[in-house]
């Protein structure tokens, strides 16, 4: 009997959404306080893009801009990568491997219910492998 785990199975539902006008500087410390890596950054109510603590690194004070002065919208990748709450995790493997993506969100009914990350994915299959070897078949 396959076992087959989902997107829903795994998500962590935990996501932290700002404003697209706000500073780095103010997305920093909403990350640190929300103990968040990624960020979903919204303008007009609207999910537009991620950014990471990485994104922060490289495209802010990697290259010496004020973090006061800049603003979230300007370091931001887009478009978000998504996949529906029934995504199987080969699935979502699959993506996050061709698109060289570390994370995927979770959109249900248009809105972000959670997001998936490339640890946390790992861990879980490994926690299911470790199960299933642990499983004695009777015949």
């Amino acid at each position: 009997m396959p076992v087959s785990l989902t997107a829903k199975d795994v998500m962590d539902s935990k996501v932290v959404i700002i404003d697209g006008s706000l500073s780095v500087q103010d997305a920093i410390q909403e990350m640190v306080s929300s103990d968040a890596w990624s960020i979903i950054v919204e303008k007009e109510g609207l999910p537009m893009g991620v950014v990471t603590d990485r994104d922060i690194f490289r495209r802010c004070l990697g290259k010496s801009f004020d973090p006061t002065k800049l603003k979230i919208q300007d370091i931001m990748t887009s478009p978000i990568i998504s996949v529906g709450p029934g995504e199987k995790l080969g699935a979502i493997m699959d993506i996050m491997v061709q698109k060289n993506i570390r994370r995927v969100f979770v959109v249900e009914s248009g809105k972000i219910v959670g997001k998936i990350t490339q640890t946390k994915l790992f861990d879980d299959t490994i926690a299911v492998m470790e199960s299933l070897s642990s499983l004695r078949y009777q015949m």
